[in-house]
């Protein structure tokens, strides 16, 4: 695990993924009643780019974008946010990037994708390979990226390039069916990305996908952890979480709050995770802070912009009377839980 903390620590990270535009309602209002909206950036890497340099870090992200005004939108936004975006490149043609259609409310929730001719897919081995890979201390993936070609064989071209330069490699499971083009490719595909990985994060459905079933997805968790991953986080939405590293599991519960939607949780907590760790906090203090991001997050509208930066963090850490805790976590509860859609 030495290798992989010393490149977070750096705490200038590569990321490999999507760029899209959120449109997302007002608080509590469905879309149906809606009359305005409210635009920013969306794509589960390029909110944890955002939720990276909020916090302090640096981010450069790897993508393509339609060569329109939507794409030039999704990168005056990157930049807003500190986002180094040298390597995002056009696209022309019939190629439109990702628009997510979601409402700020949790009851009736409901969430809309377009992914039709996605730009980012077109992302090539030429794209990646010309990353200096040297100047970064890891590279940060979501499996979204791995849905389609040429970005799937781009991705993978672009882990042999961070582990030739000793990047670590740390992957957000992010399973979307809608993406690809069967559940039995998703399955092969992502469990060949998790094995190449030092730190994967996931939540529980996403490990028994990847197990074949909902209920050996601790299990898969665990002999990730100790056959090819430093550390593993298995994310069990209000439950808390449990992560394997070193032989041990620390199992960690969440900060309540009154959520306004369910959208943007888990890319805030590997931002808040990843640069509590750069920061030089242990791993067990470190998934509490990517908890209380998410807590905020899942608290306000958008998800880019509703991620909090340092000053935010440490204001909510200050109020907030303290996380759960996660008694009763244990295997036998956890063999009986159902999934839950909440705080993803």
């Amino acid at each position: 695990m030495t290798e992989l903390i010393e490149g977070i620590r750096q705490n200038n990270f590569l990321i490999v993924g999507r760029v899209g535009i959120d449109f997302f309602t007002d608080p509590g209002v469905a879309l149906e009643d809606s009359e305005r909206v409210t635009v920013d950036i969306g794509g589960s890497a390029a909110n944890i780019a955002a939720g990276i340099c909020k916090l302090g870090g640096k981010a450069t992200l790897v993508t393509r974008t339609s060569d329109d005004s939507i794409g030039s939108y999704c990168l005056n936004r990157l930049r807003h946010y500190g986002v180094v975006t040298k390597h995002v490149t056009p696209v022309g043609g019939e190629y439109r990037n990702s628009l997510a259609v979601y409402e700020s409310r949790v009851e009736g929730h409901r969430n809309t994708i377009y992914r039709n001719g996605a730009a980012d897919f077109q992302m090539d081995e030429a794209n990646v390979s010309e990353v200096d890979y040297s100047q970064y201390g890891a590279l940060v993936t979501a499996g979204t990226v791995f849905a389609a070609e040429p970005s799937r064989s781009a991705t993978f071209k672009s882990f042999e390039l961070a582990r030739a330069a000793g990047l670590p490699i740390i992957f957000d499971v992010d399973y979307r069916p809608y993406s690809w083009p069967s559940p039995e490719v998703a399955t092969e595909v992502l469990s060949r990305a998790a094995s190449e990985c030092d730190m994967i994060v996931g939540n529980d459905e996403e490990f028994g996908f990847m197990a074949g079933d909902y209920t050996k997805g601790l299990d898969k968790a665990r002999e990730l952890s100790r056959t090819t991953a430093s550390v593993v986080v298995f994310k069990l939405g209000a439950d808390g979480s449990v992560t394997f590293a070193d032989g041990e599991e620390i199992r960690r519960g969440i900060y309540p709050v009154e959520a306004m939607k369910p959208t943007g949780a888990g890319d805030s907590f590997m931002a808040g995770l990843l640069t509590s760790l750069a920061d030089g906090n242990n791993l067990a203090d470190s998934i509490l802070r990517g908890s209380a991001c998410a807590s905020i997050t899942v608290s306000k509208p958008g998800c880019a912009p509703a991620m909090p930066d340092r000053a935010g963090l440490e204001a909510f850490l200050g109020q907030h009377p303290g996380p759960t805790t996660p008694e009763g976590l244990d295997d036998a509860y956890l063999a009986l839980r159902q999934p839950e859609q909440a705080y993803r």
